[in-house]
Protein backbone atom coordinates (compact mmCIF):
# COMPACT_ATOMS: atom_id res chain seq x y z
CA UNK A 1 0.00 0.00 0.00
CA UNK A 2 1.38 3.38 -0.99
CA UNK A 3 1.74 5.90 1.61
CA UNK A 4 0.66 9.47 1.45
CA UNK A 5 2.21 12.49 2.65
CA UNK A 6 1.88 13.20 6.03
CA UNK A 7 0.90 16.73 5.57
CA UNK A 8 -1.99 15.46 3.51
CA UNK A 9 -3.06 12.69 5.68
CA UNK A 10 -3.83 15.07 8.80
CA UNK A 11 -5.20 17.82 6.35
CA UNK A 12 -2.63 20.49 6.83
CA UNK A 13 0.00 22.60 5.11
CA UNK A 14 3.84 22.08 4.81
CA UNK A 15 4.73 25.20 7.40
CA UNK A 16 1.88 24.06 9.29
CA UNK A 17 1.88 24.81 13.68
CA UNK A 18 2.29 22.06 16.14
CA UNK A 19 -1.08 23.49 17.22
CA UNK A 20 -2.46 22.93 13.27
CA UNK A 21 -0.65 19.67 13.78
CA UNK A 22 -2.57 18.62 16.78
CA UNK A 23 -5.77 20.21 15.55
CA UNK A 24 -5.94 17.69 12.15
CA UNK A 25 -4.62 14.56 13.93
CA UNK A 26 -7.48 15.19 16.98
CA UNK A 27 -9.83 15.59 14.07
CA UNK A 28 -8.96 12.38 12.42
CA UNK A 29 -8.56 10.36 15.87
CA UNK A 30 -12.24 11.12 17.02
CA UNK A 31 -13.61 10.49 13.50
CA UNK A 32 -11.94 6.95 12.84
CA UNK A 33 -10.95 6.06 16.79
CA UNK A 34 -12.10 1.84 16.69
CA UNK A 35 -14.31 2.93 19.45
CA UNK A 36 -16.48 4.82 17.85
CA UNK A 37 -15.93 2.69 14.57
CA UNK A 38 -16.32 -1.03 16.04
CA UNK A 39 -15.28 -3.44 13.17
CA UNK A 40 -14.49 -1.06 10.69
CA UNK A 41 -10.77 -2.07 9.27
CA UNK A 42 -11.21 0.88 6.71
CA UNK A 43 -11.52 2.98 9.80
CA UNK A 44 -9.06 1.67 11.84
CA UNK A 45 -6.34 2.11 9.39
CA UNK A 46 -6.76 5.66 8.83
CA UNK A 47 -6.86 5.80 12.60
CA UNK A 48 -3.10 4.39 12.39
CA UNK A 49 -2.53 6.71 9.12
CA UNK A 50 -3.36 9.52 11.17
CA UNK A 51 -1.63 8.71 14.47
CA UNK A 52 1.82 8.03 12.45
CA UNK A 53 1.85 11.06 10.68
CA UNK A 54 1.42 12.58 13.69
CA UNK A 55 3.99 10.70 15.64
CA UNK A 56 6.09 12.00 12.72
CA UNK A 57 5.25 15.62 12.47
CA UNK A 58 5.12 16.34 16.11
CA UNK A 59 8.70 15.32 16.77
CA UNK A 60 11.01 18.47 15.36
CA UNK A 61 13.71 15.78 14.20
CA UNK A 62 11.74 13.08 12.64
CA UNK A 63 9.77 16.02 10.71
CA UNK A 64 12.98 17.82 9.66
CA UNK A 65 14.40 14.55 7.88
CA UNK A 66 11.07 14.08 6.51
CA UNK A 67 10.62 17.68 4.91
CA UNK A 68 14.42 16.82 4.04
CA UNK A 69 14.40 13.32 2.40
CA UNK A 70 10.57 12.20 2.85
CA UNK A 71 10.07 8.75 3.99
CA UNK A 72 13.44 7.56 3.23
CA UNK A 73 15.14 10.30 5.68
CA UNK A 74 12.92 7.96 8.25
CA UNK A 75 14.18 4.74 6.95
CA UNK A 76 16.94 2.70 9.72
CA UNK A 77 14.59 4.87 12.79
CA UNK A 78 12.92 1.02 13.29
CA UNK A 79 10.10 -1.10 11.81
CA UNK A 80 7.07 -0.28 14.36
CA UNK A 81 6.32 3.75 14.65
CA UNK A 82 7.27 4.86 18.17
CA UNK A 83 3.92 5.96 19.76
CA UNK A 84 5.48 7.45 23.10
CA UNK A 85 5.29 11.04 21.80
CA UNK A 86 1.66 10.06 21.49
CA UNK A 87 0.97 9.02 24.59
CA UNK A 88 2.68 12.02 26.18
CA UNK A 89 0.86 14.71 24.21
CA UNK A 90 -2.56 12.95 24.70
CA UNK A 91 -4.01 14.76 27.36
CA UNK A 92 -3.15 18.20 25.71
CA UNK A 93 -4.56 17.09 22.56
CA UNK A 94 -8.09 16.00 23.85
CA UNK A 95 -8.11 17.60 27.22
CA UNK A 96 -10.36 20.38 25.93
CA UNK A 97 -12.14 17.53 23.74
CA UNK A 98 -13.18 15.69 27.06
CA UNK A 99 -16.91 15.62 26.87
CA UNK A 100 -16.85 14.60 23.17
CA UNK A 101 -13.90 11.73 23.10
CA UNK A 102 -15.00 10.72 26.70
CA UNK A 103 -18.16 9.30 25.11
CA UNK A 104 -16.11 6.90 23.50
CA UNK A 105 -14.46 5.95 26.02
CA UNK A 106 -16.87 5.50 29.02
CA UNK A 107 -15.03 8.48 30.89
CA UNK A 108 -11.36 10.43 31.20
CA UNK A 109 -8.49 9.36 30.25
CA UNK A 110 -6.37 9.12 33.57
CA UNK A 111 -6.45 8.64 36.79
CA UNK A 112 -7.28 12.25 37.68
CA UNK A 113 -10.62 12.27 36.26
CA UNK A 114 -12.14 9.25 38.21
CA UNK A 115 -14.31 9.96 40.55
CA UNK A 116 -15.30 7.92 43.75
CA UNK A 117 -18.44 8.00 45.38
CA UNK A 118 -16.44 7.58 48.45
CA UNK A 119 -16.05 11.16 48.92
CA UNK A 120 -18.55 13.32 50.05
CA UNK A 121 -20.71 15.15 47.46
CA UNK A 122 -23.01 18.07 48.17
CA UNK A 123 -26.87 18.20 47.17
CA UNK A 124 -28.71 19.51 44.46
CA UNK A 125 -29.87 23.07 44.81
CA UNK A 126 -33.49 22.78 43.78
CA UNK A 127 -36.03 25.77 42.05
CA UNK A 128 -38.91 27.15 43.93
CA UNK A 129 -41.15 29.66 41.56
CA UNK A 130 -43.47 31.60 44.00
CA UNK A 131 -46.38 34.33 42.69
CA UNK A 132 -47.08 37.38 45.29
CA UNK A 133 -49.23 39.80 44.86
CA UNK A 134 -47.56 43.61 43.91
CA UNK A 135 -48.58 45.01 47.30
CA UNK A 136 -46.47 42.02 48.82
CA UNK A 137 -43.52 42.68 47.00
CA UNK A 138 -43.50 46.23 48.05
CA UNK A 139 -44.41 45.73 51.75
CA UNK A 140 -43.02 42.70 52.25
CA UNK A 141 -44.64 39.77 53.94
CA UNK A 142 -44.15 35.97 55.54
CA UNK A 143 -45.47 33.22 52.84
CA UNK A 144 -45.65 29.47 53.51
CA UNK A 145 -43.93 27.27 50.53
CA UNK A 146 -44.17 23.27 49.93
CA UNK A 147 -41.87 21.62 47.89
CA UNK A 148 -40.37 18.29 47.80
CA UNK A 149 -36.78 17.27 48.24
CA UNK A 150 -34.28 14.48 48.85
CA UNK A 151 -33.90 14.21 52.80
CA UNK A 152 -31.19 11.50 54.14
CA UNK A 153 -32.54 8.63 54.78
CA UNK A 154 -33.55 7.63 58.86
CA UNK A 155 -33.70 4.19 57.98
CA UNK A 156 -29.87 4.03 56.96
CA UNK A 157 -28.41 7.50 58.15
CA UNK A 158 -27.57 7.86 54.43
CA UNK A 159 -25.03 5.13 53.82
CA UNK A 160 -27.29 3.57 51.49
CA UNK A 161 -27.13 0.02 53.23
CA UNK A 162 -28.90 -2.72 55.29
CA UNK A 163 -28.52 -1.37 59.36
CA UNK A 164 -26.23 1.34 58.31
CA UNK A 165 -23.58 -0.71 56.58
CA UNK A 166 -21.52 1.71 54.43
CA UNK A 167 -20.06 1.31 51.12
CA UNK A 168 -17.18 -1.25 49.82
CA UNK A 169 -14.42 -0.63 47.72
CA UNK A 170 -14.89 -2.11 44.43
CA UNK A 171 -13.36 -5.16 44.13
CA UNK A 172 -12.92 -4.78 40.23
CA UNK A 173 -11.69 -0.92 40.22
CA UNK A 174 -10.07 -0.68 43.36
CA UNK A 175 -12.04 2.27 44.02
CA UNK A 176 -10.78 4.26 40.96
CA UNK A 177 -13.91 4.10 39.72
CA UNK A 178 -12.43 3.01 35.88
CA UNK A 179 -10.83 0.33 34.77
CA UNK A 180 -8.38 0.00 31.36
CA UNK A 181 -8.82 -1.93 28.70
CA UNK A 182 -6.34 -1.93 25.28
CA UNK A 183 -8.16 -0.55 21.51
CA UNK A 184 -5.98 -1.33 18.99
CA UNK A 185 -2.62 0.38 20.29
CA UNK A 186 -4.23 2.56 23.00
CA UNK A 187 -4.96 1.56 26.72
CA UNK A 188 -8.19 3.93 27.21
CA UNK A 189 -10.20 4.16 30.65
CA UNK A 190 -13.55 2.92 30.71
CA UNK A 191 -16.20 3.55 33.14
CA UNK A 192 -16.03 0.26 35.81
CA UNK A 193 -18.81 -1.76 34.65
CA UNK A 194 -18.95 -3.41 38.33
CA UNK A 195 -19.65 0.19 40.15
CA UNK A 196 -21.04 2.32 37.51
CA UNK A 197 -17.96 4.51 38.17
CA UNK A 198 -18.59 4.94 41.73
CA UNK A 199 -15.62 3.20 43.14
CA UNK A 200 -17.92 1.54 45.52
CA UNK A 201 -20.21 -1.15 45.81
CA UNK A 202 -23.27 -1.58 48.85
CA UNK A 203 -23.32 -5.54 49.00
CA UNK A 204 -26.84 -5.01 51.27
CA UNK A 205 -28.72 -2.29 49.91
CA UNK A 206 -31.24 -0.34 52.27
CA UNK A 207 -34.83 -1.30 51.55
CA UNK A 208 -36.18 1.97 52.22
CA UNK A 209 -33.97 3.90 50.05
CA UNK A 210 -32.62 1.15 47.78
CA UNK A 211 -29.04 2.06 48.52
CA UNK A 212 -29.39 5.72 47.61
CA UNK A 213 -29.00 6.83 51.01
CA UNK A 214 -31.52 9.52 50.10
CA UNK A 215 -35.42 9.86 50.61
CA UNK A 216 -38.07 12.39 48.48
CA UNK A 217 -40.56 13.60 51.69
CA UNK A 218 -42.60 16.89 51.16
CA UNK A 219 -41.52 19.97 53.22
CA UNK A 220 -43.41 22.85 54.21
CA UNK A 221 -42.12 25.77 55.64
CA UNK A 222 -42.62 29.67 55.94
CA UNK A 223 -40.11 32.06 54.47
CA UNK A 224 -39.95 36.15 55.31
CA UNK A 225 -40.38 38.11 52.29
CA UNK A 226 -38.64 41.76 52.89
CA UNK A 227 -39.91 44.81 51.69
CA UNK A 228 -38.83 45.89 48.14
CA UNK A 229 -38.48 43.00 46.38
CA UNK A 230 -38.50 43.11 42.48
CA UNK A 231 -40.23 40.73 40.16
CA UNK A 232 -37.68 37.85 39.66
CA UNK A 233 -35.73 38.18 42.64
CA UNK A 234 -34.02 35.20 44.42
CA UNK A 235 -34.03 34.70 47.66
CA UNK A 236 -31.93 31.71 48.27
CA UNK A 237 -32.59 29.40 51.63
CA UNK A 238 -29.14 27.48 52.44
CA UNK A 239 -29.38 24.05 53.18
CA UNK A 240 -33.04 22.93 52.20
CA UNK A 241 -32.17 21.57 48.67
CA UNK A 242 -31.59 17.82 47.98
CA UNK A 243 -29.38 15.99 50.65
CA UNK A 244 -26.19 15.25 49.94
CA UNK A 245 -24.12 12.07 50.08
CA UNK A 246 -21.66 10.07 52.31
CA UNK A 247 -21.91 13.18 54.11
CA UNK A 248 -21.84 15.79 52.16
CA UNK A 249 -23.58 19.22 52.78
CA UNK A 250 -27.25 19.54 51.74
CA UNK A 251 -27.86 21.79 48.72
CA UNK A 252 -29.77 25.04 48.75
CA UNK A 253 -33.67 25.68 47.90
CA UNK A 254 -33.79 28.78 45.54
CA UNK A 255 -36.89 30.52 45.42
CA UNK A 256 -37.99 32.58 42.29
CA UNK A 257 -40.35 35.40 43.05
CA UNK A 258 -42.97 36.61 40.36
CA UNK A 259 -44.68 39.71 41.53
CA UNK A 260 -48.20 40.29 39.67
CA UNK A 261 -49.30 43.12 38.24
CA UNK A 262 -51.37 45.68 40.02
CA UNK A 263 -54.81 47.80 38.21
CA UNK A 264 -53.71 51.21 39.55
CA UNK A 265 -50.07 51.16 40.46
CA UNK A 266 -46.95 50.77 38.27
CA UNK A 267 -43.32 50.41 39.84
CA UNK A 268 -39.94 52.14 38.54
CA UNK A 269 -37.03 51.43 40.98
CA UNK A 270 -38.13 52.73 44.15
CA UNK A 271 -40.81 54.94 42.66
CA UNK A 272 -44.70 54.31 41.89
CA UNK A 273 -46.90 55.51 40.13
CA UNK A 274 -50.49 56.05 39.75
CA UNK A 275 -52.95 58.38 37.77
CA UNK A 276 -55.97 60.26 39.16
CA UNK A 277 -58.91 61.92 37.03
CA UNK A 278 -59.92 65.28 37.80
CA UNK A 279 -62.56 67.86 36.53
CA UNK A 280 -61.91 70.71 34.20
CA UNK A 281 -62.55 73.39 36.82
CA UNK A 282 -60.52 71.18 39.84
CA UNK A 283 -57.67 71.66 37.17
CA UNK A 284 -58.34 75.25 36.35
CA UNK A 285 -59.14 76.67 39.75
CA UNK A 286 -56.94 73.97 42.17
CA UNK A 287 -58.56 71.51 44.60
CA UNK A 288 -57.79 69.75 47.66
CA UNK A 289 -58.45 65.66 46.81
CA UNK A 290 -57.95 62.43 48.67
CA UNK A 291 -56.55 59.22 47.64
CA UNK A 292 -56.34 56.09 48.69
CA UNK A 293 -52.70 54.89 48.90
CA UNK A 294 -51.37 51.18 48.10
CA UNK A 295 -51.43 50.06 51.49
CA UNK A 296 -54.68 51.12 52.17
CA UNK A 297 -54.26 54.55 53.46
CA UNK A 298 -55.99 57.62 52.72
CA UNK A 299 -54.52 61.55 52.22
CA UNK A 300 -54.85 64.52 50.97
CA UNK A 301 -52.99 65.91 48.13
CA UNK A 302 -53.45 69.51 46.99
CA UNK A 303 -53.96 70.19 42.67
CA UNK A 304 -52.50 73.39 42.03
CA UNK A 305 -54.68 76.10 40.00
CA UNK A 306 -53.93 75.86 36.38
CA UNK A 307 -52.72 72.18 36.25
CA UNK A 308 -52.51 70.70 33.19
CA UNK A 309 -53.29 67.51 31.83
CA UNK A 310 -50.32 64.87 32.82
CA UNK A 311 -48.70 67.07 35.22
CA UNK A 312 -46.85 64.99 37.55
CA UNK A 313 -47.39 65.57 41.55
CA UNK A 314 -45.30 64.31 43.84
CA UNK A 315 -45.78 63.21 47.32
CA UNK A 316 -42.61 61.73 49.24
CA UNK A 317 -41.67 58.99 50.36
CA UNK A 318 -44.44 57.09 49.37
CA UNK A 319 -43.05 55.07 47.15
CA UNK A 320 -41.65 51.17 47.37
CA UNK A 321 -38.88 50.73 50.73
CA UNK A 322 -35.10 50.05 49.72
CA UNK A 323 -34.11 46.91 50.89
CA UNK A 324 -32.29 47.00 54.14
CA UNK A 325 -33.01 50.59 54.59
CA UNK A 326 -35.44 52.85 56.13
CA UNK A 327 -35.45 54.90 53.07
CA UNK A 328 -38.33 55.11 50.67
CA UNK A 329 -38.80 55.88 47.16
CA UNK A 330 -41.69 58.64 46.05
CA UNK A 331 -45.16 58.35 44.86
CA UNK A 332 -46.03 60.08 41.60
CA UNK A 333 -49.38 61.03 40.89
CA UNK A 334 -50.40 61.33 37.28
CA UNK A 335 -53.17 63.91 36.28
CA UNK A 336 -56.37 62.72 34.01
CA UNK A 337 -58.18 66.05 33.43
CA UNK A 338 -61.81 64.37 32.43
CA UNK A 339 -63.68 66.11 29.72
CA UNK A 340 -67.69 66.08 30.50
CA UNK A 341 -69.53 64.27 27.61
CA UNK A 342 -72.61 65.73 28.35
CA UNK A 343 -73.55 69.18 30.35
CA UNK A 344 -76.87 70.67 31.44
CA UNK A 345 -78.03 73.90 30.16
CA UNK A 346 -76.92 75.97 32.72
CA UNK A 347 -73.41 74.35 32.70
CA UNK A 348 -73.34 74.46 28.93
CA UNK A 349 -74.02 78.51 29.19
CA UNK A 350 -71.55 79.21 31.93
CA UNK A 351 -68.83 77.38 30.00
CA UNK A 352 -69.76 79.69 27.22
CA UNK A 353 -69.68 82.93 29.23
CA UNK A 354 -66.27 81.47 30.63
CA UNK A 355 -65.03 81.15 26.83
CA UNK A 356 -65.83 84.62 25.84
CA UNK A 357 -64.42 86.15 28.85
CA UNK A 358 -61.31 84.34 28.60
CA UNK A 359 -61.47 85.21 24.44
CA UNK A 360 -60.90 81.89 23.25
CA UNK A 361 -59.10 81.72 19.56
CA UNK A 362 -60.79 80.32 16.72
CA UNK A 363 -57.60 79.68 15.49
CA UNK A 364 -54.96 78.42 18.04
CA UNK A 365 -51.13 78.35 16.72
CA UNK A 366 -49.54 74.72 16.44
CA UNK A 367 -47.23 74.13 19.86
CA UNK A 368 -43.50 72.52 19.29
CA UNK A 369 -43.89 68.80 20.63
CA UNK A 370 -40.39 69.47 22.72
CA UNK A 371 -42.76 71.91 24.83
CA UNK A 372 -45.17 68.95 25.49
CA UNK A 373 -44.54 67.92 29.61
CA UNK A 374 -45.82 64.75 28.55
Amino acid sequence: MTKRDYYEVLGVQKGATKDDIKKGYRKLAIKYHPDKNPGDKEAEEKFKEATEAYEVLSDDNKRQLYDQYGFAGLEGMGGTTDYSNVFRDFEDIFGDFGSVFGNFFGGGFGSNRSRSANSANQGASLRYDLEIPFADAVYGTKAEITFQHNEKCETCGGTGGTDGAKRKTCNTCQGAGQVRRSAGFFSVAQSCPTCNGTGSIIENPCRSCSGSGVESKKRTMKITIPAGVHDGKRITIPGQGDAGTNGGPSGDLIVFLHVTPHKFFERNGNDLYCAIPISVTQATLGADIQITLLDGRKIKIKVPAGTQYGKLLRVKEEGVPFTNSSRKGDLYIKIIIKIPERLSLKAKALFEEVSKIQGENDSPKMVPLSELSN
